[in-house]
């Protein structure tokens, strides 16, 4: 059994929600944003995955980095999705969760870049 890893699992459970959102787009017909959504919403928890599996500090710090922009992407998405009201969806919930992974990413990269630049 793999040990706890918060950003790990924050972020698939993140993506199991977005393949939801994906759901809700697609029922309402909005074919075009839903795709970009689904791609970066999704690539968050694979670099961080990646990123965990590293051969390097480097490497992680690099993989991380990419995580965290793909969740600014992301939070960039839901957002446009919210305000053009192309979709009906609860963005709140989405929003906070994107936020608070965005926070623990950022985070993650300031430190480890700390660290590697003290040593």
């Amino acid at each position: 059994m793999k040990p706890e890893n918060t950003i790990r699992d924050k972020s698939f459970d993140f993506a199991l929600m977005i393949i939801e959102l994906f759901k809700i787009c697609k029922s309402q017909n909005e074919f075009v944003i839903s795709k970009q959504l689904l791609r970066s919403g999704t690539s968050i928890g694979a670099n961080v995955q990646e990123a965990t599996a590293g051969f390097s500090k480097k490497d992680f710090l690099y993989k991380m980095a990419i995580a965290s922009k793909e969740a600014r992407e992301t939070q960039y998405w839901i957002l446009l999705l919210s305000k053009s009201k192309l979709v009906v969806f609860n963005e709140e919930k989405y929003l906070t969760e994107i936020q608070s992974s965005v926070n623990i990413l950022t985070s993650i990269v300031k430190t480890t870049s700390e660290n590697l630049n003290n040593t």
